[in-house]
């Protein structure tokens, strides 16, 4: 499930998907249900999500000159380029059109949907099949988060508290993965 051909790029994984935790629980406060619990709910979430980042970032950091799938000139680099500009036009016209119709609270979801889409092609990039996991997991919340009831909280809300412990298990994962097997120093 995880390949340990580049550790560096695994660390790096759980410093997006700690950061990504992060993000989600923080748009999930936008309109959670009323009682307190929720809110520290989403308030764990979120620190948790820093918890994870931050080693991950410092530990890239240490063993950047490690190998790498994700090097300039490559045929990888450019995928992640296409894929990324890719899914970042069409998140904003998905948005602009949600918002021209009225239906800003589908927003949050069509965004993860896209996030989730998105992680199926950098699997092939990365060289990691955790990726695809988080691909379909990432896109399953997003439907969910789409149709679970809007009158209990809004969609943003399923988005971040079903979405922010995939980011969390599979970033801890990716992290734990990648120091075991980063060179000591």
């Amino acid at each position: 499930m995880i390949d340990l051909a580049h550790p560096r790029d695994l660390v790096m994984i759980g410093a997006i998907f700690g950061l990504a935790a992060f993000i989600w629980a923080g748009w999930a406060q936008e309109a959670p249900p009323k009682a307190l619990i929720f809110r520290i709910i989403l308030g764990a979430l979120a620190v948790t999500g820093l918890a994870v980042s931050v080693p991950s970032i410092l530990s890239a950091i240490g063993h950047w000159s490690e190998s790498s799938a994700f090097t300039t000139g490559t045929t990888a680099f450019t995928l992640y380029v296409i894929v990324f500009w890719a899914e970042v036009v069409i998140g904003a016209v998905a948005s602009f059109f949600a918002i021209r119709a009225g239906q800003t609270e589908i927003i949050a979801p069509l965004i993860l949907a896209i996030v989730g889409i998105h992680f199926s092609a950098l699997a092939g990039v990365f060289g990691q099949p955790v990726l695809h996991v988080a691909a379909l997991a990432l896109t399953i919340v997003a439907v969910l988060a789409f149709v679970l009831p809007r009158e209990l909280a809004a969609p943003s809300f399923w988005c971040g508290l079903l979405g922010a412990p995939v980011f969390l298990a599979i970033g801890l994962w990716c992290l734990l993965a990648g120091r075991s097997a980063l060179p000591a120093g």
